[in-house]
């Protein structure tokens, strides 16, 4: 493996306090990093930096640990624009323009759907994201599901089964069966492709699943040897929650209706259990803001990603949903920046990315800018994209 400085770092986002500033941030000024391979083999003042193979001059630009999306539907086909336009005009979403996206990636080739889902991981990296989740849930058929995740393997580790994420309008008037499929054949056909079990818990949609449901998903996917993840608390209070923090789920994503006892729940699990907020969709979906600075002043470890999906937040943009988080949701620059990076490393539970120290993976972000904070000074500005040290 050959090594190379990168240097000329204006501004370094470690991820730890101990490295830099203080912060959580760990920034240091005038700073440089060795790669070693895949990996970071020094961290430092470029005063002080050691030699390497190769030099690469960031000119004084900012760098940040690549974006951590740990919460993406990126295998689909086709479009859902004018569910997006009706939203806009006051129709409500409840989970049922799901079906729309089902058809469509049903009916589309291993090559279309593999083609789409390159595009969209291109697409996140060219705005600074190094690691992406991603799901199934718009197949729901055992082939289609398991194509879904095999497909996704291609392009990620962290790879997501998620059969339940509506009843299928060919189960509406029989859910046990359907629930029967999920735990049984479709677990059976997905698992090997899979790291993660998640489920849609949602009791104010029809199309979702139920409390008692949600638990018999999550409880066959571990015992298949899968982690769990759960959709709660989207639409409006509900288990979700609670059953995520007592099953241990790494994760529980949305989070924006939440009682004093989930917010509880979620600080007494002692970082078992991250609260991901996915801004893009109340955006989208003209829904409350979840409030996150309610989160962290409980001592909930939070984390922020995309939900890039057809229907609630076509958006591939983490550096977007920075800018909402600290618009919309009571977070500090530095409190998203560290959400979307080691926040959801945590809920990822991965300690080798999020941040930018010594033996993690060598993910770079480089911002044209010379700071962190014009990632949401600056709006809509493409300023990140991932370093290629290729």
């Amino acid at each position: 493996m050959s090594t190379t400085l990168v240097t000329g770092i204006g501004e370094l986002a470690t991820g730890d306090p101990a490295l830099g500033d203080g912060s959580a941030l760990g920034l240091l000024s005038d700073a440089a990093v060795v790669v070693d391979g895949d990996h970071v083999a020094w961290v430092g003042p470029a005063r002080q930096a050691p030699d390497a193979d190769h030099r690469r001059d960031l000119g004084g630009r900012a760098v940040v640990p690549g974006f951590v999306d740990s919460h993406s539907h990126l295998v689909f086909a086709g479009d859902r624009a004018a569910e997006f336009a009706a939203r806009m005009s006051g129709t409500p979403y409840d989970g049922g323009g799901i079906a729309t996206s089902v058809a469509a990636t049903r009916a589309a080739t291993d090559e279309e759907l593999r083609g789409l889902l390159a595009a969209r991981v291109a697409e996140m990296r060219a705005q600074g994201t190094t690691t992406v989740e991603v799901k199934s849930g718009y197949g729901l058929t055992v082939e289609d599901e398991a194509r879904a995740l095999r497909l996704a393997r291609e392009v990620t580790a962290e790879t997501t089964f998620l059969g339940a994420h509506v009843v299928p309008a060919e189960y509406a008037d029989r859910r046990e069966d359907y629930v029967a499929l999920v735990t049984g054949p479709m677990l059976q056909a997905c698992a090997p492709h899979a790291r993660w079990v998640d489920v849609f818990c949602e009791p104010h949609s029809t199309h979702a699943f139920t409390a008692d449901e949600a638990r018999e998903v999550l409880l066959a996917g571990r015992a298949a040897g899968l982690e769990l993840r759960v959709h709660g608390n989207q639409l409006g209070h509900g288990p979700g929650v609670q059953l995520a923090v007592e099953l241990g789920a790494a994760s529980v994503d949305h989070c924006t209706y939440l009682s004093d006892a989930d917010v509880d729940a979620l600080a007494g699990s002692a970082g078992t259990t991250v609260a991901t907020l996915l801004p893009g969709v109340e955006f989208s979906t003209r829904s409350p803001w979840p409030d996150a600075r309610r989160l962290l002043e409980a001592g909930v470890d939070v984390a922020l990603a995309t939900d890039c999906n057809p229907g609630t937040c076509y958006s591939s943009s983490v550096p977007f949903m920075l800018a909402l988080a600290v618009r919309e949701m009571g977070l500090t620059p530095a409190e998203a920046l560290h959400a979307a990076t080691a926040g959801s490393a945590r809920a990822l539970r991965r300690n080798d990315i999020g941040r930018l120290t010594v033996g993690s993976r060598a993910d770079l972000t480089v911002l044209h800018a010379p700071s962190y904070l014009h990632l949401v000074y600056r709006p809509g500005v493409p300023l990140a994209r991932a370093l290629d040290l290729g």
